[in-house]
């Protein structure tokens, strides 16, 4: 999968791609208008962040790439790819319960903090796309 040269892009489908795990130093891009809402997004190889209207949604340490970000009213879903291990924050409802499926494989489910943060672990190939589905329960 090819790194996202404009750190940012909306998709065909109406999803949007964003980060570059490949990049040696800090690169973001602010104000990008999608839906209405306005997203910024900082990435490099140590960590990828998205934030929509000021908000925290994403982040990967280190940085990934991530294709088709879909959030809908009962949860997220996303391709996602690096060249090591990451560990993904995601924000969503507060103190909700949610099934985690990576790859189609339920790896179980998942409280979220009292600030909605879920935190999912995965292991990620270069050139290798892996599927996170995340969905209320």
């Amino acid at each position: 999968m090819p790194v996202i040269e404009e750190l940012i892009r909306t998709e065909q489908d109406g999803t949007i791609s964003f980060g570059n795990y490949k990049l040696s130093s800090k690169s973001k891009l602010q104000d990008y208008e999608h839906d209405g809402d306005l997203y910024k997004v900082k990435t490099f190889y140590e960590i990828t962040k998205l934030e929509r209207n000021g908000m925290f949604v994403y982040e990967s340490v280190p940085g990934t790439t991530v294709e088709r970000f879909a959030v809908t009213n009962d949860g997220i879903t996303f391709d996602v790819e690096g060249d090591k291990d990451a560990q993904l924050t995601i924000q969503l409802a507060e103190d909700t319960e949610y099934e985690v499926y990576i790859d189609d494989s339920a790896i179980g489910s998942m409280r979220t903090n009292m600030s909605g943060k879920l935190y999912v672990s995965v292991e990620l190939n270069e050139g290798t796309l892996v599927t996170v589905k995340i969905n209320r329960r």
